[in-house]
């Protein structure tokens, strides 16, 4: 579903370029199911061709999460759960993968904001239970680019290495997204870890 939503996007925009990056992001971070890998890593072979750069890809890419994680936290703000998980079907969002989200949330606190760019099935909702929870701008704001800027340069490398073997990509994804289910396991690891040494030695 989200390949195919992806693939008429950019039929729709005629390229994959700087501003197509930052709207299919920008989505990707919303409640719309554009998944980020088949964004990134094949605007990083374009990198690797030379038809894109480093620094407009990574920012493209940031700028587009940023708009879009604002956009989930005000909606979530603004309406509320029922009215999300109503109008939700339409987007697949269901109440599993929000009541998921919210459970992480409440859990790991501000550190789900950076640690669950990295899971499917939280990074595009992971917004929504920040603006329920009324959690502050300032550090939704920083820990959100921190997680999108180092997830899309993950995969932008991941493209750039790859190259022209874009099939081997699509049918090895899973393989990314359990690294960086990995990766964020051992982010939260090493921060419950951090938290618990100062409270040691308050």
């Amino acid at each position: 579903m989200g390949e195919r939503i992806t693939s008429l996007l950019l039929e729709w925009m005629g390229q994959l370029d700087y501003f197509a990056i930052f709207v299919l992001m920008a989505m990707e971070s919303s409640i719309f199911p554009v998944p980020s890998e088949l964004v990134m890593i094949p605007a990083g072979y374009l990198i690797s061709i030379g038809k894109l750069g480093w620094t407009g890809s990574v920012v493209a890419s940031s700028l587009g999460s940023i708009v879009g994680s604002l956009g989930s936290y005000y909606l979530a703000l603004w309406l509320g759960t029922p009215i999300i998980l109503r109008f939700g079907r339409y987007f697949l969002i269901t109440e599993k993968h929000l009541q998921q989200t919210e459970t992480f949330f409440a859990r790991h606190g501000e550190i789900s904001i950076f640690t669950g760019r990295f899971i499917p099935g939280v990074r595009h909702l992971i917004s929504m239970p920040a603006g329920l929870g009324r959690m502050r701008i300032p550090p939704f704001l920083l820990y959100t680019f921190a997680g999108a800027t180092l997830w899309n340069i993950i995969l932008l490398v991941f493209g750039f290495l790859i190259g022209e073997n874009q099939e081997w990509v699509k049918r090895n994804t899973h393989w990314v997204v359990l690294a960086a289910v990995l990766f964020a396991v051992l982010v939260i690891g090493g921060y419950l870890l951090w938290r618990r040494s100062r409270k040691a030695t308050a």
